[in-house]
């Protein structure tokens, strides 16, 4: 039986299959783009815990969180609480997120973004970088460990940072071949989409120190963020808490102070 991860990916397959765009003009038009905003240092250089702040209109597992918002406006609102970056998501089907969204966050602020969408493919890691992207997602879960390492390597040539997703110690072992050192541990089972508030703090001892390390999904407040930050994490990646929030500039500051 196919898990929504499974179909996720699967539809995301089968555009790449379908598209007939000449991979070498888009390599050309990826590396002569501006240079990218620094995701991986804006992260790393935060005075304490940097918060990467999502930008996500709805979710499988909850519906609709904040359909209406404005990108533009709330990517200023999380900057002026002390995001170290942006996360936008492209994926329209399953999270109504768009290019255009990604364009209008950047646009707006000076915070480094990463593209967090289902990257399967070479033109996947290309657009990323033409639409204005600094930082792509790769999971694991949804890549072969040699397809990790290609995009990834992709990623790498053409200025792009890469944060590499994981689950388990297993995943992290593909992670670290294919070179990863931005890495995020995704609280959230791709498989049933149930969030494990522990998993990330169990995992931190086993990502190496040379690594920055992100804690994803499941961080619901100061508390959680605190706990994070005393496991050893450079950052959270903060969706559904932010764009729900009344006041998301100073549940960045709450996130951000958190001990």
């Amino acid at each position: 039986m196919a898990t929504y991860l499974d179909k996720i990916v699967a539809q995301h397959r089968a555009a790449a299959a379908a598209d007939d765009r000449e991979l070498a003009h888009l390599h050309e038009v990826a590396r002569a783009q501006p240079a990218a905003r620094r995701f991986r240092s804006a992260v790393q250089g935060a005075d304490g815990l940097a918060v990467i702040s999502e930008i996500k209109r709805r979710s499988p597992s909850k519906g609709h969180l904040n359909a209406d918002l404005d990108p533009a406006e709330t990517a200023r609102a999380y900057a002026r609480g002390g995001a170290s970056g942006l996360s936008v998501l492209t994926d329209l089907d399953h999270f109504g997120g768009s290019v255009a969204d990604l364009q209008a966050a950047r646009a707006a602020c000076t915070l480094p973004v990463l593209r967090k969408d289902f990257t399967v493919c070479v033109a996947d890691v290309l657009d990323a970088r033409i639409m204005g992207a600094d930082c792509l997602l790769l999971i694991v879960a949804a890549l072969e460990p040699a397809e990790l390492i290609e995009l990834h390597a992709l990623a790498d040539e053409i200025g792009l940072d890469v944060l590499v997703e994981i689950h388990d110690e297993v995943e992290l072992e593909v992670a670290l071949r294919a070179q990863a050192t931005l890495i995020g541990v995704n609280q959230r089972d791709l498989v049933t989409f149930d969030v494990d508030h522990e998993r990330a703090v169990r995992m931190a001892s086993a990502i190496p120190d040379h690594v920055v390390k992100v804690a994803e999904s499941g961080v619901r407040g100061p508390a959680d963020a605190a706990s994070l930050r005393n496991a050893g994490y450079h950052a959270v990646l903060v969706g559904e808490s932010l764009v729900t929030a009344a006041d998301p500039a100073a549940a960045i500051e709450a996130l951000r102070a958190a001990r």
